[in-house]
């Protein structure tokens, strides 16, 4: 028996998606520390590698309708309840809007945090007071987070912790080879973007910005890896004329190969937590432009100067026009609406289209802002993510 004490993450379940691979990483580096658990609802779909870790299933899945929602809320919380107790929980730190409401439901003496990962997040105003009110601490991807939290709900004791990017291990899985990559041609450019099929992702702009820049760059080619149908895009881009050159591949064990073979990456995101695909991007000496949605975007494309005369000038809204940042580009948010109308083109998506026209054939700009990525990725270590956590717990 050791004298750590017990920490519990707690995640819905570990599918793809950005805050369960922060939480499978926060589980490997705080153990260091801790005895830790990872506790998910359900663990169907399992996609990330929890080898070597102490995963929790309380096996009770998502499911529909209002009644189901609240059985399952109460399922969720004695289930927990129980776990904290039998493992003697000494610290809980929940990933996800539902499995932030069974933490602060479940205390069972333990010190709570809750997470919020995005702008969705603090959209729902009674959730967040509740949150306030049963958290010893709310931890918060962005700093946008944390100023919002004051403004607007008089709280003060959220901590700012910005995903790890393990960019060395990044790094190493892009030298795996690939058999499948969608494109060949010496001379061809392909934009990236690492997105699910969902209106948060902004693709469907993406794809007609791409369609407007081919006109300039005949080279240039699309890739989309990401999970999702994607009918409404097939569709779109046989409208636009551009089936051959635009590949929707899926979901990827391993998409940076795929991101290391591109030219340049895109985030045309309209809600976004701190999009770690950007940083991943970035890793691999990727120039970046990214859509300034609210959180995340700006404090990774921008200098912290930048950041800061933006957030005093437009604290709550996008830029107007694109902005060349330190580390990379940022162009006006866009309508978070789904439109596959194929002659339906907006002004921001004709601005994204002319940026990436200008990374593509201005070859100093863009090797520029792939030296500038590489050490922005730098700044996110793990090592430096695993000793601020630690100081925000042990703090308490």
């Amino acid at each position: 028996m050791n004298n750590k004490k017990n920490l519990m993450l707690m995640c819905p379940m570990l599918h793809q998606g950005g805050f369960e691979r922060v939480c499978v990483a926060t589980a490997r580096l705080m153990q260091e520390y801790y005895n830790v658990y990872i506790l998910i609802f359900t663990s169907k779909d399992m996609h990330y590698d929890v080898k070597g870790l102490n995963v929790i299933d309380i096996d009770v899945p998502a499911r529909d309708g209002v009644i189901y929602k609240l059985l399952n809320m109460c399922k969720r919380i004695i289930r927990v309840r129980k776990a904290k107790k039998k493992l003697g929980i000494n610290y809980t730190y929940s990933f996800g809007s539902s499995a932030n409401m069974v933490n602060a439901l479940s205390g069972v003496g333990d010190h709570v945090f809750t997470g919020l990962r995005g702008q969705i997040d603090l959209e729902n105003q009674r959730q967040i007071k509740l949150f306030a009110r049963k958290s010893h601490r709310i931890l918060s991807c962005s700093m946008d987070i944390v100023h919002q939290l004051r403004d607007n709900f008089d709280y003060d004791r959220s901590k700012c912790i910005y995903n790890p990017v393990d960019a060395e291990a990044i790094r190493n899985k892009a030298m795996e080879q690939i058999h499948d990559f969608p494109f060949a041609g010496d001379d061809l450019k392909v934009i990236a973007c690492m997105a699910r099929d969902d209106y948060q992702k902004g693709v469907w702009h993406l794809v007609k910005a791409f369609y407007l820049a081919l006109t300039k760059c005949p080279q240039a080619r699309l890739l989309i890896l990401g999970e999702g149908k994607w009918s409404g895009y097939t569709e779109l881009v046989r409208k636009l004329g551009i089936k051959d050159k635009v590949a929707f591949v899926g979901a990827k064990t391993n998409p940076f190969p795929y991101v290391s073979a591109a030219s340049i990456y895109v985030c045309p995101s309209n809600h976004e937590g701190f999009p770690n695909s950007v940083l991943e991007a970035m890793a691999l000496k990727k120039p970046v432009i990214s859509c300034d949605c609210r959180t995340g975007p700006r404090e990774i494309l921008l200098s912290e100067d930048e950041y800061n005369v933006l957030t005093l000038t437009k604290s709550g809204d996008s830029i107007t026009e694109p902005l060349d940042g330190e580390y990379g580009i940022l162009v006006p948010n866009m309508e978070e609406t789904e439109n596959f109308d194929a002659e339906s083109i907006s002004r921001e998506e004709r601005m994204l289209a002319e940026e990436m026209v200008s990374l593509l054939q201005d070859e100093k700009k863009a090797q520029n802002y792939s030296d500038k990525a590489y050490k922005r990725a730098g700044f996110f270590t793990p090592d430096k993510y695993k000793e601020k956590l630690h100081n925000i717990i042990e703090k308490l």
